[in-house]
């Protein structure tokens, strides 16, 4: 309750996104005082994961337009003479065009009493946004919406049985441990699956297990399906942050099995590290020395600046043509290892890309990617756990009316939540969503388009049914952007067995609907009855079950002057942008963290026990035996794990 709150901190965060979630995260471990609220009833804003019934409610939240009114009238008589407030918006508008399908049979769906069912679709292809159902309930967080506790949340997390050490060793682990375990259990279907010969039960074993709606709902707690697609590369900043803050035991990981490309309307798998390029059929002898000799010159190229000067205003295409590549070689180094755009990515842009994906190679495993088990918003609810272990207070459902700023100073001093309480705080973060538009009217957004889908069947399929895929499908047209696609399975704990979860995003031009559907049309099969009639190329397709197509604010690389009004010690954060991974949210939580508190370091590492120096009178009660406090302990016990953790990272780096 407000009424409970402190009326001073010197933090307040308002948004629990990935970059506000790091930002609460540092400061608490610095020593200071933390209150993070969100209006909305889960965690992580535009980078949560919901289950299919909070999906469903989600989309009907985002497509009512009721304007949100203030439970407390008298708030704006906290405002004194010399103060002036900046309202903040009640309500999300970062979301917009959501069209949600349901291509499966929904033959028994009406008798489904799973919350969030979706009324039956009459027609192929009907949306099914408008029939959503009355109040789902949210599942997406594990988090009390009052004041959490670190013990509190680890006992509600009733999937994840162990936090992981997230880092080397424990991911293999992990990805070894759930392949197998699915392996065994689909070990027959994927044995018939090779044969080219056989009876009439082995063609019907062929055939996908045929999924109906009434089984998604009724699973539905089995999915975690992110707003935003994203993969952490294994040398990037945030599993950086992740091992050096400790933050990784509170998460598990799943290698990304392998990279595809989509050329000349098939799906093949790119060959990543040396030992898949020369294990490769698809590529000739001739082939495989080009591109390793290529790659070889990528991960070095700052020490031949001869062999890229001339080309530096050229794109990477452009570039790529004249180091005699083959066109197939091109392709795939362009849109499945540098993953960048043919028309707007300069030389040296291409050269980094590629260099990247290939430092990252060999870490934990084939490919660059981990993904995070239960979807990618686990990742905000990990930071926001390590500042309620620093002291951190939370509190979901509470939105904020205002920001007191004084006419004087222009700095902003408090602010006034719902309940007409103020609260004063010396730095406060806002998320982007959060500012109204008199502030953001200089601000030119970009869009995202994005997709989910629940299929029956990979894109690819293979003698392995558990893997995680990633996939950039080239534009047809001059003009239009790269569609970035991501194929879960169930291993991923985010869906359920026998579907795979299928992301889709690319930078706006249109509609979502408009941008992503020729993309889907290409790579799946949305129409059962159609498949049934057509042989050949149909059949093989996987068939789409379900899709959601919507539009997202992409309010990163915003300079702060673009804010109309906005006091000095008041810092924005974006949602989440377009690029593949995490590296713009933790440079911008880092760069806010430093301005704020220049002398202290971000994220430290958690103290050592054995450098904890106790007071006498601590000291006095433990050798006595008074002090018996259970909150103590499993702190201790933490702080060794903690300890444990960090000293294995370190060896295993060095």
């Amino acid at each position: 309750m407000a009424d409970n709150l402190p009326s001073e901190f010197d933090v307040v965060v308002i948004g629990t996104g990935l970059p506000e979630s790091i930002i609460a995260a540092a400061c608490a471990r610095s020593g200071q005082r933390v209150l993070h609220v969100d209006s909305r009833s889960y965690y992580g804003g535009n980078w949560a994961s919901f289950s299919f019934s909070g999906l469903l409610s989600w989309i009907k939240e985002n497509q009512q337009n009721t304007d949100i009114k203030d439970e407390c009238e008298d708030w704006r008589k906290l405002i004194l003479e010399n103060e002036e407030v900046i309202s903040l918006n009640k309500k999300d508008k970062t979301i917009q065009h959501v069209e949600a399908f349901c291509f499966g049979d929904q033959d028994a769906a009406e008798d489904v009493e799973e919350a969030g069912a979706l009324a039956r679709v009459p027609a192929f292809g009907t949306s099914v946004a408008e029939e959503v159902a009355e109040e789902p309930e949210k599942e997406c967080s594990p988090l009390e919406s009052s004041v959490p506790g670190a013990e509190n949340w680890e006992s509600e997390k009733a999937l994840s049985t162990e936090p992981a050490s997230a880092a080397e060793g424990n991911v293999t682990e992990i990805n070894s441990e759930n392949e197998s375990s699915h392996n065994t259990a689909s070990g027959e279907s994927t044995l018939e699956l090779g044969k080219t010969e056989g009876t009439l039960s082995e063609v019907s074993a062929q055939e996908p297990k045929k999924i109906t709606y009434s089984q998604i709902v009724r699973e539905g707690r089995r999915f975690n399906i992110d707003l935003v697609s994203k993969l952490l590369y294994s040398r990037g900043l945030l599993i950086e942050l992740l091992i050096k803050s400790n933050v990784s035991r509170y998460a598990e990981f799943k290698n990304a099995t392998r990279i595809l490309a989509f050329r000349e309307g098939k799906v093949e798998q790119v060959p990543c590290s040396r030992a898949d390029v020369f294990n490769s059929r698809q590529l000739a002898m001739v082939e495989k020395r080009m591109l390793m000799k290529f790659l070889t010159f990528c991960l070095e190229y700052e020490q031949h600046p001869d062999e890229y000067q001339d080309y530096k205003n050229s794109t990477f295409a452009q570039f790529l043509k004249t180091r005699k590549l083959t066109p197939s070689l091109q392709h795939f180094i362009l849109h499945s290892i540098a993953m960048v755009s043919e028309n707007d990515c300069n030389t040296l842009e291409g050269l980094q890309a590629t260099r990247k994906f290939l430092q990252c190679l060999g870490r934990y495993g084939n490919t660059p990617f981990l993904f995070p088990l239960y979807g990618q918003g686990e990742i905000p609810q990990c930071f926001c756990r390590m500042c309620a272990v620093f002291g951190g207070i939370y509190c979901l459902r509470h939105s904020v009316q205002c920001l007191v700023v004084d006419k004087e100073s222009g700095r902003c001093k408090a602010v006034v939540d719902h309940f007409g309480q103020r609260i004063s705080a010396s730095y406060f973060i806002v998320e982007d969503s959060y500012l109204s538009e008199s502030v953001c009217v200089n601000v030119c957004y970009r869009q995202l388009s994005r997709a989910v889908l629940i299929t029956d069947q990979s894109v690819l399929k293979t003698d392995s049914e558990q893997q995680v895929s990633i996939l950039t499908v080239p534009p047809v047209d001059l003009g239009q952007p790269a569609v970035c696609v991501i194929e879960l399975c169930s291993s991923t704990m985010t869906c359920m067995k026998d579907t795979y979860l299928v992301h889709l995003t690319c930078p706006s031009t249109k509609t979502a609907r408009e941008d992503l559907e020729p993309v889907v049309q290409k790579l799946f099969s949305l129409n059962a009855e159609t498949e049934k009639e057509t042989e050949g190329e149909e059949l093989e397709k996987p068939r789409v079950l379900w899709a959601v197509y919507f539009n997202m604010r992409d309010s990163s690389g915003i300079d702060r002057n673009s804010y109309s009004g906005l006091p000095s010690n008041v810092y924005v954060c974006s949602g989440p942008d377009s690029a593949l991974g995490n590296d713009c949210a933790v440079k911008q939580a880092e760069t806010i963290f430093q301005e704020m508190f220049p002398t202290e370091e971000f994220c430290p590492a958690p103290p050592n026990p054995e450098d904890i120096i106790y007071d006498e009178d601590e000291i006095t009660a433990e050798e006595t035996g008074f002090n018996n406090s259970p909150e103590t302990k499993p702190e201790s016990s933490l702080q060794e794990s903690s300890s444990r953790e960090i000293n294995h990272y370190t060896v295993s780096k060095n």
